[in-house]
């Protein structure tokens, strides 16, 4: 079968490969500039990273569950899609952290866990006042233009000291990038921050200046959400798309990419797709089906993972052998739907995150989502309560791997993980009479795993691209975490591909 080769008078075609949020914002950008576009998704379901399940008869995010507000990006994506007015900021009340010698207020007006003003309150209870004392030497030290590539690990030692480090910001990038902040490279993780801390003379300078801070603004409240969940985002952008005339296949894996000529001797390109299922709970292709088909294009955008994005484009462009990104950790999400109205005290605000240095939690975070969003604790009702901890970091032992202790890794075994943990971290006994629903839920290579040397690989990558006309890649593992990176890249990418085919447009 051939998807949509052999037309004649036509729009130029485009081919988005992957149904994740940056293929479907991509796939707006083309099919409003005027291109014919189909996205091929390989799974079911639309959305990638963000999702939906129903536990406990309540419909909760199954993955991204918030996005960064430091720019306009996602804010105006949703007015664009008829959400705007449901975007809800989270419960002021932020978030802990859970410290060797015992939980904490997470201190406000920080970015990565590194504070704007060392002498806050919050701060000084965290670091003590030696480890606050150190870090306030960040406003006397020299701040240079930043040369080449560093660490978070590297650029929060040298200005701020240790304790900074190990108390407040490895809890806050173990929980969202799922990594020891040794490897994670400043400038993917925390764009523009050291050209601020050159700018504005300090790193808490360039802190206070990236987050806007805010007297009595409280960590977590950068962020905001979709009433209802951010799923409905998903569903909002593929309603938008449906009714524009962009063509959605779902169950179509993407496994070839050439260079061809079309039957008016003009060259494009050609996807060769094929149906397959998939094991539900094991996310894996248990049967391809049926012949290839084939979709001829004049651009094609690759929204899939790094490494898969790569291996698919690795015909087309065979000098990208060598320059496979590393791929993102798993990590699992254990949520939990408690009758248990002990819990309506909000023990730890809207979450707390754990220090990798405590011992006896296994859990790298946890999120009361039912204190956190006014709009589930109404829809739960008094005394239910949501929760959700994540498992996972970068690095963590291997299953399998003789004499190393990997965690928990079986559903049952993160569920009893699960309670043990909630039990500390909220400091409510909790016992399985209380648990009204459970899931897990695992993504693999969801978080881009952006260690140092990462942003040279992927500008490495674009470059090859890039030069290929009409193609191009978009999504976390080369924009960065978070919609607030993704989305405005994939906006980006596709209209400079749009416009490189602007001549080409029917008149």
């Amino acid at each position: 079968m051939e998807g949509n080769a052999g037309d004649q008078a036509r729009a130029p075609r485009a081919v988005v490969v992957g149904g994740g949020i940056s293929g479907l914002v991509a796939a707006l950008e083309l099919r409003r500039a005027g291109l014919d576009v189909t996205v091929l998704e390989a799974s079911q379901r639309w959305g990638g990273c963000i999702g939906d399940h129903e536990v406990a008869g309540l419909t909760l995010d199954s993955g991204a569950e918030s996005f960064a507000t430091r720019t306009d990006a996602v804010r105006t994506l949703v007015d664009e899609i008829g959400l705007a007015d449901e975007i809800v900021p989270p419960d002021p009340s932020g978030a802990w952290v859970l410290l060797p010698e015992g939980p904490r207020q997470l201190p406000k007006t920080g970015v990565l866990g590194i504070p704007a003003n060392p002498w806050d309150a919050e701060v000084r209870a965290a670091l003590g006042f030696w480890g606050s004392a150190r870090a306030s030497l960040d406003r006397w030290l020299p701040a240079r233009k930043p040369r080449g590539e560093a660490s978070v690990a590297e650029l929060v030692r040298a200005r701020m000291g240790r304790r900074v480090l190990e108390r407040l910001v490895a809890p806050v990038v173990g929980g969202v990038h799922s990594a020891d902040p040794a490897v994670l490279d400043a400038d993917m993780v925390a764009p523009g921050l050291r050209r601020l801390m050159a700018e504005r003379g300090s790193l808490a300078a360039a802190v206070a200046a990236q987050r806007g801070a805010v007297e009595g603004r409280k960590a977590g409240s950068a962020v905001a959400g979709i009433r209802g969940g951010l799923h409905r985002i998903i569903t909002a952008l593929v309603g938008r798309l449906e009714a524009e005339g962009v063509r959605l296949v779902a169950g179509h894996r993407a496994e070839r990419l050439d260079r061809a000529t079309g039957t008016d001797g003009d060259p494009l390109w050609r996807v060769g797709a094929v149906m397959h299922s998939e094991d539900a709970e094991n996310q894996a292709v248990v049967a391809l089906l049926g012949p290839e088909d084939t979709y001829d294009a004049d651009v094609v955008v690759v929204a899939l993972g790094g490494p898969a994005a790569v291996e698919l484009l690795s015909d087309a462009v065979p000098a990208l052998a060598g320059h496979e990104p590393v791929p993102g950790p798993e990590v699992k999400l254990v949520t939990l739907v408690l009758d248990c109205p002990a819990l309506d005290a909000r023990p730890r605000g809207t979450g707390i995150l754990v220090a990798p240095q405590v011992g006896g939690v296994e859990a790298k975070a946890l999120t009361h989502a039912t204190a956190k969003w006014a709009w589930l604790a109404e829809e739960a009702g008094p005394g239910t309560h949501v929760v959700r901890l994540s498992y996972g970091r970068a690095g963590d032992p291997v299953p399998g791997v003789a004499g190393v202790r990997s965690g928990p890794e079986t559903d049952n075994e993160l569920f009893a993980a699960a309670m043990r943990d909630a039990s500390s971290l909220l400091g409510v006994a909790l016992s399985p009479e209380d648990v009204l629903g459970w899931d897990v839920v695992r993504w693999q290579g969801a978080l881009p795993f952006a260690t140092v040397g990462h942003r040279a690989r992927v500008a490495t990558i674009r470059s090859l691209v890039g030069v290929q006309p009409g193609l191009a890649v978009v999504g976390g593992w080369a924009a960065g975490n978070g919609l607030a990176a993704v989305v405005p890249d994939a906006r980006a990418q596709a209209i400079a591909l749009a416009g490189r085919l602007e001549g080409a447009l029917p008149t």
